[in-house]
């Protein structure tokens, strides 16, 4: 008899990779599946980020570094802000960590004592609650829809903030939505959550991949927020494993203390090819890029609305949409897994998200190419004409 942990046993499987794995199997029997599930967009790395890994094995960069990361890659991300956002942000601010999963997990362990919640969105990113779990702490899902921009309000904060609130974490363009927290509403939160001395956390993970405007930071409005950022989804860099977080001063040697002990340092080949993201030439390959996926996400909102799918809001960010196909199936669930097995196109249902009228939901994620989203539709239409 096995006595693992309770709180192995709490943690659900993240039902995205479940499906993904069974596509993938699907794939190898010589199926043609249409995939559409994970959030990882189907670019490869960019020529300059994948050369400059290569020069750095041959270069025998291959030994740990500092646990905060190597200073030239905090001081290019530093660089990055203020370029983009015109922002001065001191590089010792800048924690480079072992993906954004790893950036979330210190975070989360230095603002939460075990029992507190912290505050967030469902639907949302399912794994947030789940590393709370882990520190004997909790998530505190607040049902979003349309009418509230699937996002936390300064109101509904304000509702739902009790006695043992640590915090609210917010994520902004919002997986699986693709929503986006702009600068007025981001202020007003900021102020809301400061009036109840919680502590603010914005995942900015999809900052670069918003179309018609670029989403701002919280770090324009609250100095005090902590951020997280990953090099996996604009930059194009999920398997490398690196992402970052900005914290502020007072917390910077406490994180710095959490990946001493968690991580030892995060991947370094990673760390000096991600120095090769931040050149010219990179970004204009990732700018282009992004209008892809605009031109992608234009495709697949038209044919799902066309089917019959309700998609009140254009998705401003990301690569999702979140599509209500309650029209079809009161349980998305089991509709996603036969649109697998049966129609070869693989895609994720609402409960992986959270509980909020789950099941009428299905995230389709636009990281395929324009005749892939397009064989995708024709194989939903047959099965639903």
């Amino acid at each position: 008899m096995n006595h693992w942990s309770d709180r192995v046993a709490d943690i659900e499987s993240f039902k995205v990779m479940d499906l993904l794995k069974r596509a993938k199997e699907l794939d190898a029997q010589g199926h043609d599946v249409v995939h559409m599930c994970a959030g990882e967009p189907d670019f490869a790395t960019p020529a300059p980020v994948a050369e400059a890994g290569i020069a750095a094995i041959r270069d025998g960069h291959t030994q740990y570094t500092p646990a905060a990361g190597i200073p030239p890659l905090r001081e290019a991300i530093a660089g990055f802000y203020q370029q983009r956002y015109g922002l001065n942000i001191p590089a010792e601010r800048v924690i480079v960590t072992a993906g954004a999963s790893g950036a979330l997990l210190m975070v989360f362990a230095t603002l939460t004592n075990p029992g507190q919640t912290f505050m967030m969105a469902d639907p949302g990113y399912p794994c947030n609650p789940r590393f709370l779990r882990l520190l004997e702490a909790r998530g505190q899902l607040v049902p979003v829809g349309t009418d509230d921009n699937y996002q936390l309000t300064p109101e509904l904060i304000e509702q739902n903030w009790n006695s043992n609130t640590a915090g609210v974490l917010l994520a902004s363009p919002a997986n699986p939505t693709g929503s986006v927290v702009h600068r007025e509403q981001l202020e007003l939160i900021s102020q809301t959550v400061k009036s109840r001395a919680g502590h603010l956390i914005v995942d900015e993970l999809y900052h670069g991949l918003t179309y018609g405007f670029d989403a701002p930071t919280v770090l324009s409005v609250d100095q005090d927020a902590f951020v997280l950022n990953s090099f996996s989804k604009y930059f194009g860099m999920t398997g490398w494993r690196l992402g970052w977080t900005i914290v502020p001063d007072a917390a910077v040697a406490d994180i710095e203390r959490l990946a001493q002990n968690l991580f030892i340092s995060p991947p370094t080949i990673a760390q000096h090819a991600a120095l090769a993201a931040f050149r010219p030439e990179t970004i204009d390959i990732l700018e282009q890029r992004r209008e892809a996926f605009r031109e992608r996400r234009d495709l697949l909102v038209d044919g799902l609305r066309k089917l019959g799918f309700e998609i009140p809001l254009m998705p401003e960010g990301a690569f999702y949409v979140y599509a209500d196909a309650s029209r079809f199936t009161d349980n998305t669930f089991d509709f996603c897994w036969e649109l697998l097995e049966q129609d070869k196109v693989a895609v994720t249902p609402g409960i992986d998200f959270g509980e909020y009228r789950a099941n009428r939901y299905i995230r389709f994620s636009y990281t395929t190419s324009l005749t892939q989203i397009e064989k995708a539709l024709e194989r939903l239409r047959k099965r639903l004409s």
